[in-house]
């Protein structure tokens, strides 16, 4: 004999079945997320801010205001023009204006008029004959330079000491290029000697410069004193070349 079936029971009595944590780990996962995010943009890549320029002020000027009076007073203690103008006196006004009468340009002088044009025009070809010969313009003839000998001058002090005695020498150049005044200091002893001679002022040929110097070295001047012997007087000699002075002969000029 078989053992009836079980029949199923109204209520369901079986053990109640383990959470399920499955949404608890994805809202955790969530934050973690979130958290991640904001550290990202926030800390590591903050965004970048944007300033908004400050919006443009007027500031309006009125008659009846103290800060106004305030400003208008500085600028008129510090206005550098009121001491090169003329102030008006105290008794005048300032809309008080001078009668000042329009006179026109034409009034004071009369305007040139132009020559109208002739009535009846020439309308024939014109001559390639000229009606004349051509004016010659001739240059002007460069005047001839004399002769001018080199000559020596001397400064204030040296010229109280007299008219001095200088051999009769002749220069020589050693290039062909125009030389410049020599200018040497000199000392005269009291005998009237030159003791020192120095230049100072080269004529960029050396050569000349030496003849120069040996020039004036055996100059002479009239006796400047009798007691002390030692006394010198100094002063400035200076060479003014002219065109005595003989050039390079070409066979002897260096390439």
């Amino acid at each position: 004999m078989n053992a009836p079936a079980a029949t199923p029971l109204i209520f369901d009595w079986e053990e109640p079945r383990r959470r399920n944590l499955a949404i608890a780990g994805f809202v955790a996962a969530s934050f973690a997320v979130h958290l991640a995010g904001f550290y990202l943009f926030q800390v590591v890549y903050p965004p970048v801010v944007s300033l908004v320029p400050a919006p443009q002020r007027i500031n309006l000027i009125y008659a009846t205001s103290e800060q106004t009076a305030t400003v208008l007073r500085w600028i008129d203690a510090e206005d550098p023009a009121l001491a090169a103008t003329t102030r008006r006196p105290p008794h005048m006004q300032r809309h008080v204006i001078g009668k000042v009468e329009h006179i026109p340009s034409y009034f004071a002088t009369e305007p040139a008029l132009k020559e109208p044009p002739p009535l009846v025009v020439d309308l024939r070809v014109p001559s390639v004959q000229p009606p004349g010969a051509v004016p010659a313009t001739r240059g002007a003839v460069a005047s001839v330079v004399g002769f001018q000998s080199t000559r020596v001058t001397f400064s204030g002090e040296l010229q109280q000491l007299g008219d001095a005695k200088l051999a009769a020498s002749s220069f020589k150049a050693s290039s062909n290029e125009p030389p410049q005044n020599a200018q040497f200091r000199i000392a005269v002893d009291g005998q009237g000697a030159v003791r020192y001679c120095f230049l100072l002022n080269s004529s960029r040929d050396a050569t000349l410069d030496e003849q120069a110097r040996q020039h004036l070295a055996l100059g002479r001047f009239p006796r400047t004193s009798t007691s002390n012997g030692d006394s010198l007087v100094w002063g400035i000699a200076t060479i003014e070349w002219g065109n005595d002075v003989a050039q390079p002969d070409a066979r002897t000029r260096t390439p």
